[in-house]
């Protein structure tokens, strides 16, 4: 596979290479702008030493070609040629000015997949149009569904390069069923990934709401936006850190629980809507929600657990909380902080952080792993990013 270096399609290389896909990573003179973002190593400002280029670059192979020069570009076609997958995220028009995109190499290539990557797709009246990760969040609609339930407060970004992310998996499953294709019917394609696009289909109820019933969803705090509010569910423990409660039961095993762990902690003299949870454990079936508003006891039962967990929350620390609602099979979740989510023992014990050699310092470092797990199909990260032009001989033949 060839990727051609950038912010926004690196995570979609990252992912491949990560998963044992063979990936060239091809930047321009004086390396890809994004190993000039920061945080650096010891903070010494470094091409080399950038833990963004770090972090999206592991597993891959690198070199230097100019595009602008014709015997690179004849190299890069030669490379592309031999590839299963491109995978570029180059401003729409220019690889076809220079003569090598996808339909200046299909005739070469026919069996050639080229996944193009753009902010608002190779075509279209907003297809020149500048977009950062920002603009994008804002723009295809995420954004306005994060934040908090005072909206005095502006809608917040979320974390991470969502949108390059989130533009990234699309690319991803679309670059995968795109080689299933190929692998049935003999002939690559080009697919054109927007990510503006992706973005506005991954908004949960946000687009839904708006393209069926013209409502708009408001963002609340640590929970789903919805057209009406919902209650709280973040609560602060009795150490100060907070939790999101999740779910509330539903299910008479679930209601059965809650009250088995109010009892353990001696909360039921503080807690006289325990009854409620007894009537919820003796119900035969999971409870339809659908009936909270016109059913005076669902309501009562539902409430009482939702009242249950807040209360049990606010009297343990919050990852004792998080940890008994985990061994009760109760969805609940405790708000890490990054280098806490590292730390965890649930994702330490799932291979989550990965140490990553680095030989050229002489030592490992501490990375993210594998934001998903298959049965079957191996991932690790084989090597860290390459150094600019690191694999030039071994790949071209030359250090040119």
């Amino acid at each position: 596979m060839i990727e051609l270096a950038s912010e926004r399609g690196a995570y979609a290389g990252k992912l491949l290479a990560d998963m044992g896909a063979d990936v060239v990573l091809v930047e321009p003179p004086g390396g890809d702008a994004s190993r000039r973002i920061p945080p650096f190593l010891g903070d010494a400002p470094d091409p080399e030493r950038s833990l963004f280029f770090w972090h999206y670059n592991t597993s891959k192979r690198g070199i230097v070609l100019d595009l602008e020069d014709a015997a690179a570009r004849a190299r890069f076609c030669a490379l592309a040629q031999a590839a299963d997958l491109v995978l570029e995220s180059e401003a729409p028009g220019r690889l076809a000015a220079l003569g090598i995109d996808f339909e200046d190499l299909r005739a070469s290539a026919p069996r050639l997949v080229w996944i193009s990557l753009t902010p608002f797709g190779r075509s279209g009246p907003r297809s020149r149009e500048a977009a950062t990760d920002l603009t994008l969040l804002a723009g295809g609609g995420p954004a306005w569904s994060c934040g908090y339930d005072d909206h005095s407060l502006p809608p917040v970004r979320g974390g991470g390069n969502q949108a390059h992310h989130t533009g990234g998996h699309f690319a991803v499953m679309s670059a995968l069923v795109a080689l299933l294709a190929r692998d049935v019917g003999g002939r690559g394609q080009l697919v054109d990934v927007n990510v503006h696009a992706a973005l506005n289909v991954t908004t949960e109820a946000g687009s839904y709401e708006w393209l069926v019933a013209r409502a708009t969803v408001q963002r609340q705090t640590g929970r789903h936006a919805t057209v009406q509010p919902t209650l709280p569910t973040q609560i602060c423990c009795a150490d100060g850190r907070y939790v999101t409660t999740g779910i509330p039961p539903r299910t008479p095993r679930e209601f059965r629980r809650v009250h088995e762990w109010i009892e353990a902690l001696g909360l039921l003299s503080e807690f006289p809507e325990a009854f409620l949870l007894e009537l919820g454990a003796e119900r035969d079936r999971i409870m339809d929600l659908s009936k909270v508003a016109e059913d005076a006891e669902v309501q009562a039962i539902f409430g009482a657990g939702r009242e249950a967990m807040n209360l049990i929350a606010s009297v343990l620390p919050a990852y004792e909380f998080f940890q008994g609602s985990q061994q009760r099979g109760l969805p609940t979740g405790i708000v890490y902080s990054p280098e806490e989510a590292m730390q965890d023992p649930h994702f330490v014990a799932r291979g989550f952080p990965v140490d990553v050699p680095h030989p050229e310092l002489g030592r490992s470092f501490r990375y993210p792993g594998a934001p998903y797990r298959f049965q079957a199909t191996p991932w690790r990260i084989r090597a860290r990013a390459p150094r600019l032009g690191e694999h030039q001989q071994e790949i071209l033949g030359s250090d040119a």
